[in-house]
């Protein structure tokens, strides 16, 4: 049976890495329909709203939802678009994978996976001014919100995602010996729930700080991290760097009633419509919500065929040093898939 999916185009270059995901699904043969809906500054043209209630409804009804990347509008009272989708969906746990598949870089063997907590920290926004001195702005105040179920659920889905795909070790990463309120109650209960994997996973943890010099050094010596918001956010885009860039990318929103995936790069008006965008971060999202559904051979399939197109082919894009358009990587891929 068919499994309807929401589709957010999104903004500046997501239409155009959209339309080769999309492509690219059908041509594979997964049994996906789509119901298309607006985001970000599209919907704010289209329906006055960066995120409509028929988004959101789209949503709640399909549970599924492929999104490019989109704008946050200025002025409308959203902090950003893709936060508020988190939390209205209480999409908690962020998963980031980097794998090389393009060699001839620093490192030619990456495969990581960051497993970011996704709603609180202090991304949740809790920000005031104190007035000093007639300065309304003297001293700007923001609060970290850290709760035990947060940071119980959230390494209770690393480890679980660690035992279910054979990964051999989770890495804590966190600033406890300097935030000792929030950082050490990730680190607390993170420890405690470790207790319960010992005998089927490695569980260890390392200062933030330290965690990003030795992904630098040695990115071999991680597999799995886990962290909250912010760091997540930080390592999430430096273990990217390590396998070529944003480009390269995909990510998954995870909750217990939905699962949002997403190329997790920005929607770069600057080269929207000129055809050379990268659409890998976008159908290795695609991939990662066919897994999600249970549909292995089918993203076996496009992941095998995009790695013979960059390695083989060496059909790349320009941010990969190539000089392919987004329509020419596309019909590769749709090559090595035939």
């Amino acid at each position: 049976m068919s499994r309807v999916v929401t589709l957010i185009r999104g903004d500046g270059i997501g239409p155009e890495i959209a339309a080769a995901a999309v492509r690219i699904l059908g041509e594979a043969g997964a049994d996906l329909e789509w119901d298309e809906q607006l985001g970000g500054m599209a919907a704010l043209a289209d329906a006055g709203d960066p995120l409509p209630d028929a988004t959101l409804e789209s949503i709640r009804q399909h549970r599924l939802v492929l999104k490019g990347p989109l704008t946050t509008p200025v002025g409308t009272g959203f902090r950003s678009v893709n936060v508020a989708l988190r939390r209205e969906f209480d999409l908690y746990a962020n998963v980031r994978p980097a794998r090389t598949i393009v060699p001839g870089g620093r490192y030619d063997d990456i495969d990581l996976v960051l497993v970011r907590e996704n709603t609180e920290g202090l991304y949740i926004g809790y920000e005031t001014y104190i007035t000093v001195g007639g300065d309304p702005k003297a001293v700007a105040q923001s609060t970290a919100i850290v709760t035990r179920r947060g940071c119980e659920r959230i390494v209770r889905y690393a480890l679980d995602y660690a035992v279910a795909l054979g990964r051999r070790r989770v890495t804590i990463v966190h600033k406890a010996n300097i935030l000792k309120a929030v950082s050490g109650l990730f680190l607390d209960v993170a420890r405690e729930v470790a207790e319960s994997y010992h005998d089927r996973v490695e569980v260890n943890d390392v200062i933030i700080d330290a965690c990003a010099m030795k992904l630098v050094l040695d990115p071999g010596q991680f597999d799995v991290l886990v962290t909250t918001n912010m760091f997540g956010d930080i390592l999430s885009d430096e273990i990217a760097g390590l396998v070529g860039g944003l480009g390269m990318a995909p990510g998954a929103n995870i909750g217990e009633t939905g699962a949002l995936f997403e190329a997790v790069h920005g929607s770069a008006p600057d080269i929207a419509g000129r055809g050379v965008a990268n659409p890998t971060a976008l159908i290795l999202a695609a991939c990662m919500l066919l897994e999600h559904i249970g549909d292995f051979p089918t993203a076996r399939r496009i992941r095998t065929a995009i790695e013979r197109t960059l390695r083989d082919d060496a059909v790349r894009t320009r941010d990969l040093g190539g000089h392919a358009s987004t329509d020419e990587y596309t019909v590769a891929v749709l090559r090595r898939l035939a």
